[in-house]
C-alpha cells in the first residue's frame, strides 16, 4: 500500500508540472498549518509531505472533482469506517497530511501515515467502536484501533489530533510524537522549506532523495540524458502549493542552491513541456501553455494558473487519465 502511495504521488506531481498540476488529493481554503502535536508525530526521515485544508473543499468544482479521481480505495474504505464510527468528515475534520518517510533497518524502505486536525467526538468514536467490539493495541499509553477490513489502524493523541495508517506506520508515528524515535522538529532542512509554504491552503515539501525521484518522473525520458545525472544531486529540497479559491494557481520551487544546476532542470524541463504540446489533447495543450517554468537564483521555479473549468477539462484528458491509473 505504501508503494502505492508513492507512486502515485509521484506520478500526480508529474502532472502538476507539466500538465497543470494535481497531487493524490487537493482542497482549497485558508492556511493549512499543522500544530505542534500533529508536528511532533511526524517521523524524521520525511520524503515528502502534504498538508490539504479540509474545511472548505466542498467550495471547489475542480477540487471535489479531483479528489473523487485520484482519492486511493483505501481511503474510502478508511472515510466510510470512520462515519460508521460516528465521525462526520465533512464537519469535524480540518486539516489533513500525509507524510511519506523513509523507515526499516537501511533506510530505504517507504512507509506513509496520514495525520488529521480537527474537533473530533472522541469519546462517541470510541464508544461505537467498543459497542463494535473492536479491541485496541495498547501502545504505551496510547490506544490504537484497527479500522475493519481497511487495513489501517487509527489512534486518537487528543481530541484535536488523529494518526491514520499502516499498524507499523501508525507506531513510527508514536514512536516519533512519544520520543522513543526523532522527529521532523529536528529536520532542519524539511522544517525551514515548510516554513516557506505552511500559510498556504494545500502545500507540501520533499527533502532530496524526494525531489530527486519527483524530477526523474516529471521530465520522463528527458530525465535519462546525461544532463540530469550531472545536476539531481544538486537539488536539495523542493515545494509547491496549490490554491483552488479563485480558479486554480499551482508554484513549485526546486531549490538547487546553483544558478546553473536550475537553468539546465529549467531547460530540460521546458524539453519535456515541448514534447508534451506536440503530442498531447487539445486541453493538454492549453494547460501546458499555461505553464510557466524558469529558473532564478538556484531554484527552479514552475507556474501555472487556469479556469475552473479548464481545470475540470484538462481532468478528463488522456494525459492526466494515464498519470493516475
Amino acid at each position: 500500500m505504501n508503494v502505492f502511495f508513492y507512486k502515485r504521488s509521484c506520478r500526480l506531481m508529474s502532472v502538476i508540472a507539466v500538465a497543470a498540476g494535481a497531487i493524490f488529493a487537493a482542497m482549497p481554503g485558508s492556511a493549512a498549518q499543522l500544530s505542534s502535536d500533529a508536528r511532533s508525530a511526524i517521523p524524521h526521515e520525511v520524503q515528502q509531505l502534504v498538508v490539504i485544508d479540509y474545511r472548505v473543499m466542498q467550495n471547489s468544482s475542480a477540487a471535489m472533482e479531483l479528489r473523487g479521481q485520484v482519492m486511493p480505495p483505501e481511503l474510502k474504505q478508511f472515510e466510510e469506517a470512520l462515519r460508521k464510527s460516528g465521525m462526520n468528515d465533512n464537519n469535524d475534520l480540518e486539516q489533513l497530511a500525509f507524510v511519506l518517510y523513509r523507515a526499516g533497518t537501511t533506510g530505504d524502505e517507504l512507509r506513509t501515515v496520514g495525520i488529521a486536525q480537527g474537533q473530533f467526538p472522541v469519546q462517541d468514536v470510541l464508544a461505537n467502536l467498543r459497542k463494535q467490539k473492536v479491541k485496541p493495541v495498547v501502545i504505551r499509553t496510547n490506544r490504537v484501533y484497527p479500522m475493519g477490513r481497511t487495513g489501517f489502524s487509527v489512534v486518537f493523541l487528543d481530541e484535536s489530533t488523529m494518526v491514520f495508517g499502516a499498524p507499523q506506520s501508525v507506531h513510527d508515528a508514536l514512536d516519533a510524537r512519544d520520543g522513543v524515535n526523532p522527529n521532523v522538529l529536528t529536520n532542519g532542512s524539511v522544517m525551514d522549506s515548510m516554513r516557506s509554504v505552511d500559510s498556504e491552503p494545500l502545500w507540501s515539501v520533499l527533502d532530496q532523495k524526494g525531489t530527486q525521484t519527483m524530477m526523474r518522473q516529471v521530465l520522463g525520458d528527458a530525465g535519462g540524458v546525461a544532463d540530469f545525472d550531472t545536476v539531481k544531486k544538486r537539488m536539495v529540497a523542493s515545494f509547491y502549493t496549490m490554491n483552488f479559491q479563485h480558479g486554480v494557481k499551482f508554484d513549485m520551487s526546486v531549490i538547487t542552491g546553483d544558478n546553473f544546476a536550475a537553468a539546465t532542470v529549467s531547460s530540460l524541463l521546458n524539453a519535456a513541456v515541448l514534447y508534451k504540446k506536440m503530442s498531447g489533447t487539445d486541453s493538454d495543450k492549453q494547460a501546458l501553455e499555461d505553464t510557466v517554468i524558469r529558473s532564478d537564483s538556484g531554484k527552479l521555479e514552475v507556474h501555472f494558473a487556469s479556469s475552473d473549468a479548464q481545470f475540470n477539462s484538462l481532468l478528463k484528458s488522456p494525459m492526466f487519465q494515464g498519470m493516475v491509473r
